[in-house]
C-alpha cells in the first residue's frame, strides 16, 4: 500500500497543484472569459499536465532518497558486491553510465529503480531485503530494476501519466464550466461565476478524475512489470529471476494469486471479480501470474 499511494498520490497531489497555479494565474478565466473554447483550453491542459509529470521525473531521484532514506553505497565500502552486481547487469544492459546504488532501512522485501534518464538513474534495495534473500534471489531482483532503467520505463511512464494529467485538466474544467452554467439563474447569464466556487470545483473535479484516470497508468505500470520480468531473466537469468520472484511470493503472501486458472495468457489480463477493484488500481500483477507468464514466455 506504501507503493500505491506514493505513485498515485503523488501524482495526485501534482495534478492538484497544477489547478490551483492554474486558477491563481488566472489562465483559466481567460480561457472561458468568451465562452468555452476547447482549442486554447486543451493545447494548455496538455502543456501543463506534460510540465508536472516531466517535473515529477526530473525531481524523482532526489524525491526517492528524501522520501525513503535511501543511503548511496559505493564498491569501496561493505556492499561492494552489491554496487559491483547492479553495474555488471548495466553494463549488460548497455548502459553507459551507471545507475547510482543504494540502500533504504526497511524490513519489508522491496527494491525500485528510478530516476529521470538511463543515465541518470538509481537502484535501491531495502535493507529486509538484503538480509532475507540469497545472492542469486538479490541478482534477479536487481537483474528487473536494471531492465526497468533500460526499457527507459521512468520516461514513458512519466510521459503517459502526463497525457492522462492532460485530459484529467481539460474535462474537468469542462465539466465545471456546464455545472456553473447550469446553477446561475436565466437573469444571470450575462455575468460571471463566482471566481471561489468555480476554483473549488475545479479543483474537486480535478481530483476525483484524477482517481477515476489511475486504472489506466496503473494498466500500463503492470504491464512494464512483466517487460520488465523478461528483462531480468535476461540480465540475470531465467532461473534467478523466478527464485526472486517466489521469494518475494513467500515474503508477501497477500501479493501471490490465489490461483492461475487454464491457460495464464488470458489469465493474466483478466480482473476476476472478486479482486477487480484492487487489481485494476494495482501497480503490479499478482507474483504467480508473473512467475507463469515468464515460465512460459509469454510477453514478446
Amino acid at each position: 500500500m506504501k507503493r500505491l499511494f506514493l505513485f498515485f498520490g503523488v501524482n495526485i497531489l501534482v495534478v492538484a497543484g497544477v489547478s490551483i497555479l492554474i486558477n491563481v494565474l488566472g489562465i483559466g478565466r481567460v480561457l472561458a472569459g468568451a465562452g468555452l473554447q476547447y482549442t486554447p483550453l486543451l493545447v494548455m491542459c496538455f502543456i501543463w499536465g506534460m510540465a508536472g509529470s516531466l517535473i515529477s521525473l526530473m525531481l524523482s531521484k532526489m524525491m526517492a532518497k528524501w522520501m525513503m532514506g535511501v543511503q548511496l553505497v559505493t564498491d569501496l565500502g561493505p556492499h561492494k558486491k552489491l554496487v559491483n552486481t547492479v553495474h555488471r547487469l548495466a553494463r549488460r544492459a548497455g548502459l553507459t553510465e551507471m545507475p547510482e546504488v543504494g540502500i533504504y532501512q526497511d524490513d519489508v522485501l522491496n527494491a525500485f529503480a528510478t530516476g529521470p534518464s538511463r543515465n541518470n538513474s538509481l537502484v535501491a534495495v531495502s535493507s529486509g531485503l538484503m538480509n532475507s534473500m540469497s545472492d542469486e534471489e538479490i541478482e534477479g531482483v536487481l537483474g528487473h530494476e536494471v531492465a526497468h532503467i533500460a526499457n527507459g520505463d521512468m520516461v514513458t511512464m512519466a510521459l503517459v501519466q502526463g497525457v492522462v494529467n492532460a485530459f484529467v485538466l481539460f474535462f474537468s474544467r469542462i465539466v465545471a464550466f456546464f455545472i456553473t452554467q447550469a446553477m446561475r439563474n436565466n437573469d444571470d447569464r450575462n455575468d460571471r461565476p463566482n471566481p471561489f466556487v468555480q476554483m473549488l470545483l475545479v479543483f474537486v473535479l480535478d481530483i476525483l478524475f484524477g482517481i477515476l484516470a489511475t486504472p489506466i497508468v496503473a494498466w500500463f505500470s503492470r504491464y512494464r512489470e512483466y517487460r520488465a520480468d523478461r528483462g531480468g531473466a535476461d540480465l540475470a537469468g531465467k532461473e534467478k529471476m523466478i527464485a526472486a520472484l517466489h521469494a518475494l511470493s513467500r515474503a508477501h503472501p497477500a501479493l501471490e494469486a490465489k490461483t492461475v486458472e487454464a491457460d495464464p495468457n488470458f489469465r493474466s489480463m483478466q480482473i476476476s471479480s472478486k479482486e477487480g477493484f484492487m487489481k485494476l488500481m494495482s501497480t503490479h500483477p499478482p507474483i504467480a501470474e508473473r512467475i507463469a507468464v515468464l515460465e512460459k514466455g509469454i510477453i514478446r
